[in-house]
């Protein structure tokens, strides 16, 4: 079962002016998704108290993926990418990229989003936005891709082709294979019944 830790990022909600929704609707997915909610905090936009909690999950070695939410805008507190950079050893740009491209899709300002993905150690990172919605629809997209990330992280994962590609070549080969069976000859009977 995939181990997930979910951190918020807010200076608002660590002094109790704001209710963790965002925090809360993470750990609603992941739990439908059937995974483990094994850790749950909350720290201010502070760069050095997010990275720590960051790393620290990540090297004891219990936490699959990290979860963030907050912070990965352009607010002179929004500091949690630089956070995350300052913690992963390998970043993964697509999954970041893949939010921002859909989400501006239905508003222009996702745009602006910083947020980044990427592991330490054999823990996967992903920064979320701040926001119920932001983070709900975000991680509906990207959540049925991460156990596969975390398979060839982890280096489990063995065949990294999709699906739905993968049939289409085996398609392709059966394909050829009975057009060789039918030989060069093949054509030119088809063209022999014309003339």
């Amino acid at each position: 079962m995939l181990r997930v830790a979910i951190l918020t990022i807010s200076d608002a909600v660590s002094k109790g002016i704001r209710q963790d929704a965002s925090g809360d609707a993470i750990e609603r997915m992941v739990r439908e998704s059937g995974a483990a909610i094994a850790e749950r905090a909350l720290v201010p936009d502070e760069r050095e108290q997010i990275a720590a909690r960051l790393r620290g999950w990540a090297d004891a070695g219990t936490i699959d993926l990290v979860l963030t939410t907050g912070g990965t805008g352009l607010a002179p507190r929004d500091v949690t990418p630089e956070a995350t950079r300052d913690v992963i050893e390998k970043e993964a740009p697509g999954i970041a990229e893949w939010m921002r491209m859909e989400s501006a899709r239905r508003n222009s300002h996702a745009v602006l989003s910083r947020a980044v993905a990427g592991s330490r150690r054999t823990t996967l990172m992903v920064n979320l936005p701040g926001s119920p919605k932001g983070v709900e629809e975000m991680l509906a997209l990207v959540l049925p891709v991460l156990p596969h990330a975390l398979e060839i992280l982890q280096g489990r994962g063995q065949d990294h082709t999709p699906p739905a590609a993968g049939h289409d070549h085996e398609k392709r080969k059966h394909e050829e294979r009975g057009h060789e069976r039918e030989g060069p000859g093949h054509e030119d009977r088809g063209q022999g019944r014309h003339g």
